[in-house]
């Protein structure tokens, strides 16, 4: 299909660069509100294709790739181990590929290296094949070999991203290098919507902004924890809103422990007992491949031991010891920011009256027949993540 940044850069007249830039600034901003850590490096493919040309003259010159004119193909037939990660069968796939094979491949299922470029693709670059564009999957081995080396201990995406993307992406690199690519595949699973694979043709889809207009990042952050990422997360407003609950109950119970600590926070000794075994267990779900639902578990248990111990006299060094492990389990390595609590309760206290407000407004317009007014009132709200539904008991 079209490229999608070319595509949007020709309907709004722009460089693609500036589609692009556009995009990244949104996700950078919406994964610092979820508190992920920013990458040390954040390259950009079209600022490789040198380092890409390269590649595909290692690997037209060892053999496993062939030029037709101004296209090169991965020639698949000569990397024996093609299929490994994803278990498919390379005859399985020439069949599957047979009845859409571009003219001039050696067999349906090669894949593009370097793509011969018409006169009216926006981005394209003189190489020794004439001018073109690399293929989709070039570049990330190039950026990845680059900047980490030819062996990747972890390589994360999306699970329908295993084929054919992950599975050339290790052909080519591996055939580059004569080395394991990748140790560790971690494939996260579909993104569904009450019980629906959100895609936009369904139009059940919703971005993060709107979806932080009306969940707290800390809210989404836990709810997504609370999950394992090899499983299907299912977004609802009931899962959200008891992941805000869990969340609530558990930020709460650290800020009432950290203030009756005041400003006793100095170094705690060695963990023991029950304590050390709390981190241990930790880590050993964490260390079942990111066992994240079974570490949050543990935090409800660590809470649970912090709210009877509070009752307690003369107990303030546990009470140290644990709110040392909310730090390290819950914020240092799970990401969550405990502090966010007190925003999230005033920010929802103060959110429902204004709901409130409008809904009592628009309910006049309607009285008075005002329709587009009343209309407008639900459509604001609508593309600030706030459904309105009209039934006979009223608004909700």
């Amino acid at each position: 299909g079209e490229d999608k940044v070319q595509k949007r850069a020709r309907i709004e007249k722009v460089e693609p660069v500036e589609i692009a830039q556009k995009y990244e600034n949104h996700y950078f901003r919406d994964m610092d509100h979820l508190n992920c850590l920013r990458p040390n490096i954040s390259c950009r493919a079209t600022g490789h294709i040198p380092e890409m040309i390269e590649l595909v003259e290692r690997l037209i010159e060892k053999g496993y790739a062939y030029v037709v004119d101004g296209n090169v193909y991965f020639d698949i037939s000569r990397f024996n181990e093609y299929g490994k990660l994803s278990g498919r069968r390379v005859e399985d796939l020439i069949e599957e590929a047979r009845v859409k094979a571009a003219p001039g491949k050696k067999h349906p299922a090669d894949f593009a290296l370097w793509k011969k470029a018409d006169a009216l693709h926006l981005m394209q670059w003189p190489s020794p094949w004439g001018r073109g564009y690399p293929g989709w999957h070039l570049e990330c081995s190039v950026m990845s070999m680059k900047y980490i080396g030819d062996t990747l201990d972890i390589h994360g995406g999306g699970i329908d991203n295993q084929f054919p993307h992950h599975e050339c992406e290790i052909a080519q690199s591996e055939a580059a290098t004569g080395k394991q690519f990748v140790r560790y595949w971690l494939h996260n699973n579909m993104v569904t919507v009450n019980g629906q694979k959100m895609s936009k043709s369904l139009g059940n889809f919703i971005t993060l902004d709107k979806l932080f207009a009306k969940y707290h990042p800390m809210t989404v952050r836990f709810f997504i924890l609370q999950g394992h990422y090899r499983s299907p997360q299912d977004f609802s407003d009931d899962a959200l809103n008891s992941a805000q609950k869990g969340f609530e109950r558990l930020a709460r119970t650290v800020m009432e422990l950290r203030k009756s600590l005041e400003e006793k926070k100095e170094q705690i000794g060695q963990l023991k007992g029950k304590w050390l075994d709390y981190r241990n267990r930790f880590f050993e779900f964490m260390e079942d491949d990111f066992n994240t639902s079974g570490a949050i578990s543990l935090l409800f248990d660590l809470a649970r031991d912090a709210n009877e111990i509070r009752e307690k006299e003369n107990r303030t060094e546990d009470l140290k010891i644990i709110e040392y492990l909310f730090t390290l389990l819950g914020e240092e390595i799970l990401g969550l920011q405990f502090d966010s609590f007190s925003s999230i309760e005033k920010s929802s206290g103060l959110e429902k009256k204004l709901v409130n407000f409008l809904v009592e407004l628009r309910n006049r317009f309607r009285d008075q027949k005002q329709w587009s007014m009343a209309d407008e009132i639900r459509e604001k709200l609508s593309s600030m993540g706030i459904l309105l539904e009209d039934g006979k008991d009223g608004t909700k």
